[in-house]
């Protein structure tokens, strides 16, 4: 019988494939979303229960007790939008992305910030992502299948993704369309 000394199987465990891509950052993405505004402006956002009912009236999922990671798009004193950061569940492992928001609640862009799964990146394309802008709460059409094509070998992160996407547009509805 041969022994593998024990270092070896660790280091070969240590060097088994990483799948995640870190595509852009959070202030990457707030210029690559609002590349007319010239300040970024943190925008706490905290929703009481009446609001966190509404969310889940208009985005029919649950709502999600989290402190939103939103940032407020300024040109001078004018907002232009909001970007909003989220983190979803793909199949196991967490996908960051970022939702552009206009001041009526539309969605402007979304971008995939980093993509940790092995399967299912295609989410990041273009013509995928582009699906979600004008999309609102209020207009519907945020739904796999109902508005957002699905990608097969992608279907947990699409649905995800579809579902945080939705799910920020009714925030935004409830709490910073003006």
């Amino acid at each position: 019988m041969r022994y593998v000394p024990l270092t070896v199987l660790i280091a070969g465990a240590a060097s088994a494939p990483a799948f995640a891509t870190q595509y852009l950052s959070a202030e990457e993405a707030q210029k690559l979303i609002f590349p007319d505004a010239d300040a970024f402006r943190p925008h706490p956002l905290a929703l009481d229960a009446a609001q966190m009912k509404q969310v889940e009236q208009l985005a029919g999922l649950p709502a999600r007790s989290v402190q939103w990671r939103v940032v407020a798009a300024m040109k001078g004193a004018t907002v232009l939008g909001y970007v909003v950061l989220d983190d979803v569940v793909g199949k196991f492992e967490l996908i960051s992305y970022a939702v552009g928001v206009n001041p009526d609640a539309s969605i402007r862009q979304v971008e995939i910030l980093a993509y940790r799964e092995s399967h299912g990146a295609e989410v990041r394309l273009p013509a995928w992502r582009r699906q979600f802008v004008g999309k609102s709460a209020k207009s519907g059409g945020l739904a796999i299948g109902g508005g957002i094509a699905n990608i097969s070998g992608a279907t947990l992160s699409c649905t995800h993704i579809t579902d945080g996407v939705r799910r920020i547009a009714a925030v935004a509805q409830v709490a910073l369309a003006k």
